[in-house]
């Protein structure tokens, strides 16, 4: 029993020095800076993770679908009177003027559900504009319950009334946004269409 007890003693002081330890050393040495170039990389790195092309999606699109499912996180007024084709709803306002970020339970909810439904496919949410705040603040909510979501490179306003600004100027003739969007409570199917892309194939293509 004394053994026992001794040993039992000897862990838990040795846990204790062992952590005095590791915050004594942590203010004497303190973390080292990262270099540019290692700034840089992780720029990138997470570029790459977080945002996804609005042509890599317009070009699954053209071929009847793909291996993403959008989400609009605009009010439901506003995902009804028009929205990205092909997109659901899962809105993170009440009106177009009232946020629902409060409403964790219901938002975490619905993205749990719709992952479980589509287990295989990436989950890319958009809100009202490139700088909108929207899609970082539902995106930083969904980490804190272990869900991880990707952004669209554009927001709603990009893609249908700013098609120029992010299409490439020989596509513009072949392209309209209007065959890109939807109208109701429904998602939409996209049409598949034979239009050539300069994206390329592969890792570095758009």
């Amino acid at each position: 029993m004394n053994i026992t007890k001794t040993f039992i003693i000897t862990v838990v002081i040795s846990a204790v020095i062992g952590s005095l330890t590791t915050i004594a050393i942590t203010k004497i040495i303190p973390a080292r800076e990262k270099t540019a170039n290692e700034l840089i990389r992780e720029f990138y790195l997470v570029e790459n993770a977080v945002h996804v092309s609005p042509h890599s999606i317009r070009g699954q699109m053209d071929k009847g679908g793909g291996n993403y499912v959008l989400v609009d996180l605009r009010s439901s007024q506003e995902y009804e009177r028009e929205h990205i084709i092909s997109a659901v709803n899962i809105p993170a306002y009440t009106d177009p003027n009232t946020s629902a970020y409060q409403e964790v339970d219901r938002i975490v909810g619905a993205f749990k559900k719709l992952i479980a439904e589509n287990p295989k496919k990436d989950i890319i949410v958009y809100c009202y504009s490139m700088p909108c705040m929207t899609g970082r603040k539902i995106g930083k909510m969904l980490v804190e319950h272990d869900i991880y979501v990707k952004h669209l490179g554009v927001g709603w306003n990009e893609w249908r009334f700013y098609w120029n600004l992010w299409n490439h100027e020989h596509e513009l003739s072949a392209r309209k946004p209007e065959d890109y969007i939807w109208k109701g409570k429904e998602p939409g199917i996209p049409k598949t269409r034979e239009l050539p892309s300069p994206c390329g194939e592969g890792e570095f293509s758009c």
